[in-house]
């Protein structure tokens, strides 16, 4: 989708600034997301591409003042009222309770047939490989689509009828499109597709500059 997620190639936002000696969590309740955005995943209440959708239809407003974390935090607590894990009602009534009270104890669940089954997920490796044949090759010469979905879409707007160069065939992949939507979405080539710098900024791109990006076989047209 079009939306204010992406970001790429755009002006007026002001240099990126580098914390020094960043930690891997500012907060603890970081960390708690992190963790509850896998489990919830495993337990397969919604999908990496759903979550991802999650993020990207935020407010606006809201996107750019929340931080990362923040932001995973809005997708998860979306995706489990769509998926009727939690009620509006009972995430409303948690929320009051501990603006009433901040130092109540957090509640705790203990289920150690969960917890073996969410390890043996997180420690299962890559599901097996299906092999397809592509419709590229590594050297040849592709033209991104110029697409405007509506739904969550991994082809970022500023390469959208640009063209690349494929560097490398990945595999097969779901489409995430389609499994955004919770739709069947079988899978097809991945591709690593190298676009200079000149093709996506024109006269203003830095010498020698390129970006490579990785993109689904249907968002790829011969050039």
């Amino acid at each position: 989708m079009n939306g204010i997620h992406d970001l790429g190639g755009m002006h007026g936002f002001g240099p990126v600034v580098r914390e020094a000696n960043e930690p891997v969590f500012h907060a603890r309740w970081e960390g708690r997301v992190l963790g509850l955005m896998r489990a919830t995943i495993r337990q397969g209440f919604y999908n990496l591409d759903q979550f991802r959708q999650g993020i990207e239809t935020m407010d606006p407003a809201h996107y750019l003042r929340a931080s990362y974390y923040e932001k995973w935090l809005t997708s998860v607590e979306r995706n489990l009222l769509a998926s009727g894990v939690l009620t509006r009602e009972e995430l409303d009534a948690r929320t009051e309770h501990y603006r009433a009270h901040p130092d109540a104890p957090l509640p705790r669940h203990d289920d150690p047939e969960l917890t073996v089954r969410l390890s043996a997920r997180a420690y299962a490796g890559e599901p097996e490989r299906v092999e397809l044949t592509p419709q590229f090759a590594p050297g040849e010469t592709v033209c991104a689509r110029n697409l405007h979905p509506a739904g969550h879409c991994r082809l970022p707007r500023y390469v959208r009828g640009k063209r690349g160069t494929v560097v490398k065939v990945h595999g097969a992949y779901p489409f995430p499109d389609t499994r955004a939507r919770g739709l069947p979405s079988p899978p097809q080539p991945l591709y690593a597709v190298r676009f200079v710098g000149h093709e996506l900024w024109g006269d203003s791109a830095e010498p020698n500059q390129a970006v490579t990006i990785d993109l689904s076989e249907d968002y790829l047209e011969p050039a």
